[in-house]
């Protein structure tokens, strides 16, 4: 949304000239909880110590009290220390062993030395102050990158950088020189290709993170006196991010319909517009799942309200796209207008549900209703009220809400967000907004996720969220932000949404074509190809730019879109999948290739190019005119997705991609589940199931074989069922050797309606190292089309190098397939 002026929130920091002091020396410690926790009092500060799980140690300091007693924020999830701290007194150390951790503690500073095991350094750490800062400083390795930082501008690695954990509302600017955005995720994950470790520093007050001013050590600072650091031990970077997202938790698997391609813009003005706009989609036969409505479907910008003019039907307006397989997610903002006689305004201020200042004023901001109230989400019987005032959009039939200008965003204020003395009551324990201002948005979706599914009855809901915090992934999608229709935002996006999924948000996106300014034609092409394999898909605009719709630009520009949005919808069961692994495993859908090839230093800073999953490696276009462009590959073969060439990996090479193509390519090996002929997911089930299976290639070595393997997740896609069992695994293996290729396919667990029924699976085989002779068991049909036709069989192109096998499949009955040069 157009919210703000152009500000730099970095601009207002942290000054302060005094000398920093330690905390040190010990006066004194003691241990809590039975044994859970211990601590060490220095004259400046205090330190605590937890063992939250096996791989991660808390650790937290105080200038003001007993570290022991600090709250962790709702950043993460219940925890339960483990007991057991062996304590070793020596004249100039304090040695702390718990498990795996081991901790040499200076007397004199409180700076500390953490091992974990045997071999892994997880860091030296030295605590300092003034009277208005709190410093932690680390040291980085020589040849560590940096990763994590949630949604930062910039390259993948972060090192040399600077940023302020700050949640702010950006208009556009997105330059790489940019210390705050719309979310703070404050995780620092060190690779050295060796190893990974973690640092999660949960304070969702006002932080610097600084790798750029003290050579290799870098400084968080803070200005309240606290802070709570978590050291995340791991063998790489999937264990980091694995133990992170155990400790934050991870993403539901979100309704299937979120997956799909969603159309939005600043705004769509009235009903008969909405209509004309999923009547063209339909006509056009471009698939698409959802429309947005931004701010001007409301009643004089009022929450939970339609505009009677504008809208004088939503509930037919709804109907009629639902009978098109359209979904409606409307956008609701934290401000609420002062309004006599409007009921969410009036039970808002009788029930205190809105912020106050410390005399108990109620807090007052300016944001589009004009004079507005904001709800303290901090409060759980305020996030319960306002959950439950969403019964208003579920009656008229919507299960997805947008959460935006929440962080907050207020227009009047000389800082564009809430005043920092208001005061949340945090359920008792009453904090100023300074202290917990990054976690307003958050809990904002936490309210509206919590409320949502309380109202749906089983049915599963949608959240997307500007602004957020460490944990945003447990309640909402994210995208990121307010960018422009810039070749730049474009190849930006890619760095910001491959560390967001390393700091645990796999499911986050960027306005497709770029919100501010005017999208060209190609522009919007090359983005759209971009955008397709992205986990969050959504084309945005703002009010006075040109329109971007996919056919805006005519029908060149049309045809390639609608191409690449049907990629899109033929890829969901690969992405269905990944989304299900990100639930269960909190690895991101959309990856940098360190995360697969953490060894390979090609990878630690490569901000252009993305794998999705582990399988498709993704490198548009990101410059116009452009057909060309260097594409790195790691070891392996790898195939081009659109012509089949075969590239040996761990080279960088020069290829080539015109308008109506990407740089897609696909690794020896892999297996993709593929469908086709959707124009939306409504009831959609994998009935034209296509694995996909890339081997050897002609050419090859006879006597080097290739295998592969793929687990297919399914469920029905929009209720909760799933987690009481109802989902179905389809695991798929093959192996190709000697001129024979063996395949085989079999549901490993099958508990879903229809899973015991027969399906027909059509297996493409790309690259084979061998002309296939006979099948075991199936007949050769005389052309793809009349294998279609058929139930079991098998077609060779010759040209192309493709096998098509197609056999039917039941639950408890597997398949095997022997191809047989």
């Amino acid at each position: 949304m157009h919210t703000s002026e152009e500000i730099h929130p970095d601009q207002i920091g942290i000054e302060d000239t005094q000398a920093y002091r330690s905390l040190g020396p010990m006066t004194g410690s003691s241990s809590h909880e039975s044994g859970a926790s211990f601590t060490v009092c220095g004259k400046g500060g205090n330190l605590s110590f937890w063992r939250v799980s096996p791989q991660v140690l808390r650790v937290a300091c105080s200038l003001h009290g007993d570290s022991a007693q600090m709250v962790p924020s709702q950043a993460l999830l219940p925890q339960r220390s483990l007991e057991g701290f062996d304590i070793k007194d020596h004249q100039r150390e304090l040695i702390i062993r718990t498990g795996e951790f081991h901790v040499v503690l200076d007397k004199e500073t409180l700076s500390i030395q953490i091992r974990h095991g045997s071999d892994l350094d997880c860091g030296n750490y030295s605590f300092s102050y003034t009277e208005s800062r709190l410093r932690c400083r680390g040291g980085m390795k020589e040849e560590a990158a940096i990763f994590g930082l949630g949604e930062t501008t910039g390259y993948l690695n972060k090192r040399g950088d600077r940023y302020t954990m700050w949640n702010s509302d950006i208009l556009d600017p997105h330059v790489p020189d940019m210390e705050s955005l719309y979310q703070s995720i404050p995780l620092l994950i060190h690779h050295t290709g060796q190893s990974s470790l973690g640092l999660f520093i949960d304070h969702p007050g006002r932080m610097t993170v600084d790798m750029r001013e003290s050579g290799d050590n870098y400084d968080v600072e803070t200005i309240d006196g606290e802070m709570d650091l978590y050291i995340i031990a791991g063998e790489g970077l999937r264990e980091v991010v694995s133990s992170y997202t155990a400790l934050t938790g991870r993403m539901q698997i979100p309704p299937l319909w979120s997956l799909g391609y969603q159309q939005s813009r600043f705004s769509y003005m009235n009903q008969d517009e909405v209509l004309e706009l999923a009547r063209t989609f339909r006509a056009k036969e471009i698939p698409c799942d959802v429309i947005y409505l931004d701010i001007h479907y409301m009643d004089n910008y009022k929450v939970f309200s339609f505009d009677p003019e504008q809208f004088p039907d939503p509930e037919g307006m709804m109907n009629e796209l639902a009978q098109m397989g359209l979904r409606v997610v409307p956008v609701v903002n934290p401000g609420v207008k002062i309004d006599e006689g409007y009921k969410v305004y009036e039970e808002g201020v009788a029930e205190r549900h809105f912020c106050q200042l410390p005399d108990g004023e109620l807090y007052r901001g300016h944001v589009w209703p004009g004079p507005s109230m904001f709800p303290d989400f901090t409060e759980e019987r305020t996030r319960e009220w306002w959950g439950a005032l969403h019964q208003f959009y579920v009656d008229h039939g919507i299960s997805g809400i947008w959460n935006d200008m929440n962080e907050p965003s207020v227009f009047n204020s000389p800082t564009k967000t809430m005043d920092e003395e208001v005061l949340h009551g945090n359920n008792g324990q009453p904090r100023t907004h300074g202290e917990l201002h990054n976690l307003y948005g958050m809990l904002m979706c936490k309210a509206t996720k919590e409320g949502l599914d309380t109202l749906l009855q089983g049915e599963r809901s949608f959240v997307l969220t500007r602004a957020g915090y460490a944990g945003i992934q447990r309640y909402a999608a994210v995208w990121t932000g307010d960018n422009r229709s810039y070749w730049q935002h474009m190849e930006m996006f890619m760095a910001m949404g491959m560390n967001l999924g390393l700091s645990g948000v796999a499911f986050c996106g960027a306005d497709v074509g770029g919100f501010m300014h005017h999208a060209s034609g190609e522009l919007l092409v090359r983005w759209t190809q971009l955008g397709a394999f992205t986990p969050f898909f959504r084309n945005h605009s703002a009010i006075e730019s040109r329109k971007q719709e996919p056919w805006s630009f005519g029908e060149q520009v049309e045809e390639i879109c609608r191409k690449f949005i049907e990629l899109r919808y033929s890829l969901l069961p690969y992405m269905y999948t990944l989304f299900h692994e990100a639930a269960e495993t909190g690895l991101p859908v959309m990856r940098p290739l360190v995360l697969e090839y953490p060894q390979d230093r090609q990878t630690f800073n490569l901000s252009d190019q993305f794998l999705l999953g582990g399988q498709l490696l993704v490198a548009p276009i990101c410059r116009p005119g452009a057909e060309h462009r260097s594409v790195y590959l790691p070891e392996g073969v790898w195939y081009d997705y659109w012509t089949g060439s075969r590239h040996e990996g761990g080279y960088h090479h020069l290829a080539h991609a015109a308008i109506d193509r990407i740089p897609l390519f696909v690794k020896s090996g892999a297996v993709i589940p593929m469908t086709s002929g959707l124009q939306h997911t409504e009831g959609a089930v994998w009935t034209n199931l296509n694995v996909h299976i890339y081997g050897k290639g002609i050419g090859t070595d006879p006597g080097q074989s290739v295998t592969g393997e793929y687990t297919l997740y399914e469920d029905d896609g929009i209720t909760h069922a799933y987690e009481a069992g109802e989902f179905s695994r389809l695991k798929v293996d093959f192996l190709e050797s000697n001129g024979v290729m063996e395949i085989s396919a079999g549901y490993d667990y099958a508990a879903i309606s229809g899973s015991g029924n027969e399906r027909e699976i059509l297996f493409t085989i790309h690259q084979l190292s061998f002309i296939p002779e006979k099948i075991e068991g199936l007949n050769e049909a005389r052309s793809l089309s009349h294998l279609e036709v058929q139930t079991a069989g098998w077609y060779y192109d010759r040209q192309g190098n493709h096998l098509f096998v197609k056999v039917p499949l039941m639950a408890g009955h597997g398949v095997k397939v022997s191809v047989l040069g």
